[in-house]
């Protein structure tokens, strides 16, 4: 039978180890795929969403999890193979953001994309993808 004191520590205890739960784990983004669509206008001419393929960048097919340059037949940068990212909602969000300081060396080209709400959006997008 546990007393007064030992009930309050294991409320604390509890308490700490839902709070370090919620530090670690990764961000849920809020968006709108169909608005993501939108904004995926802008990185279609260079990689597929929908379609593994490979444009002049690696296509984005079940991109979330996957280990940063790791398509097989696709020729990244140094930089990209190297870096270790593996891309989730945070990795991807800082990349998107501004791609060539996420990444020094990276092949993109894209400056990226400016607005949180832009950047939420094609990421809950590119999840949407079959």
């Amino acid at each position: 039978m546990l007393n007064r004191s030992s009930k309050r520590l294991s409320t604390l205890l509890g308490a700490a180890i839902l709070g370090l739960a919620a530090l670690t784990s990764s961000p849920v983004l809020a968006g709108d795929a169909e608005a993501g669509k939108k904004v995926f206008k802008k990185c279609k001419a260079c990689h597929y969403a929908a379609k593994e393929k490979n444009k002049t960048g690696p296509h984005l097919v079940n991109l979330m999890g996957r280990e940063a340059g790791s398509i097989e037949g696709y020729k990244y940068s140094k930089a990209m193979k190297a870096s270790g990212i593996i891309w989730d909602e945070e990795t991807l969000t800082a990349y998107l953001r501004a791609p060539k300081k996420y990444v020094k060396g990276t092949k993109m080209a894209f400056a990226g994309l400016k607005k949180d709400a832009d950047i939420a959006n094609v990421i809950v997008y590119l999840k949407a993808q079959p």
